[in-house]
């Protein structure tokens, strides 16, 4: 790498969103982790960034608020001077039928998963395009790309990333920038791990079986993705090789959407 890229990952402190910000400290990048926990709550995700030699700072923001993207890229180029990469990981989700789901648990899902992205990229493209340089990766899920039952704010929230993906690559695709959607199928992090109970109340089945025949059930591969696997695509997408993929939703679900 000939200068030192600085990238920000939402949704930082575990999971895939860890795993990518641990992947780019070990490319020596500055990185900015992020998360709406107290500094405090979040210590053992730091410890995890420190061994790299890299600048890692964490910046808490609460990314349902319209104004927490804007003020969250803000802040990470007043600490950095700039930022070159952009991941948009950030995402909850709740399983209930539709008629079961409140009205608020749709409307912060929406906001923390999809509107979030949208604030962030406005934030900050015109730095990215004004350098002539960037990378924006906004994680969705096979769930961007096929539907399931129970889900119906998760699935509308990353249709619309997979949408508004597309949409920015087009208007950045002239100006050194590239947009694209990761979709994971089931990766084994901590928010899936935490789904398993709510899935095996809603079918009705014991946690065995909700592993076995609703989560591992889409996936030919029948194994769970790993975070480390999504990290690694994530580094490619910010290689010089992949300056010509944008506006691409690129699948990475153990064959899910093959189907």
């Amino acid at each position: 790498m000939t200068e030192k890229r600085v990238a920000l990952v939402t949704g930082s402190t575990s999971g895939i969103g860890l795993s990518i910000a641990s992947k780019f400290a070990a490319m020596g990048y500055d990185v900015a982790i992020n998360s709406f926990e107290a500094e405090a709550d979040v210590a053992d995700a730091l410890s995890a960034l420190t061994g790299y030699g890299a600048s890692v700072r964490y910046f808490q923001a609460d990314l349902s608020l319209s104004g927490g993207g804007y003020d969250l890229v803000g802040d990470v180029v007043s600490a950095f001077g700039q930022l070159d990469v952009l991941v948009n990981n950030a995402g909850i989700q709740k399983v209930a039928p539709i008629e079961d789901l409140p009205p608020a648990d749709w409307d912060r899902i929406v906001a923390v998963s999809l509107d979030s992205a949208f604030h962030t990229i406005r934030a900050a493209l015109p730095g990215m395009t004004g350098r002539g340089w960037g990378r924006i990766i906004n994680v969705a899920s096979a769930h961007g790309l096929r539907a399931s039952p129970f889900k119906s704010a998760y699935v509308a929230t990353k249709h619309g990333v997979v949408g508004l993906t597309k949409a920015v690559a087009l208007e950045a695709a002239e100006k050194g920038v590239t947009v694209n959607a990761i979709c994971p199928g089931y990766v084994w992090t901590p928010l899936v791990a935490a789904q398993i109970a709510d899935q095996a109340r809603v079918h009705g089945m014991s946690e065995e079986q909700v592993v076995r025949e609703v989560m591992l059930a889409p996936q030919p591969t029948r194994q769970f993705v790993q975070p480390e696997e999504i990290a690694a695509l994530a580094a490619y997408l910010c290689g010089d090789m992949a300056r010509s993929i944008t506006g691409s939703a690129i699948s990475i679900d153990g064959g899910w959407t093959a189907k």
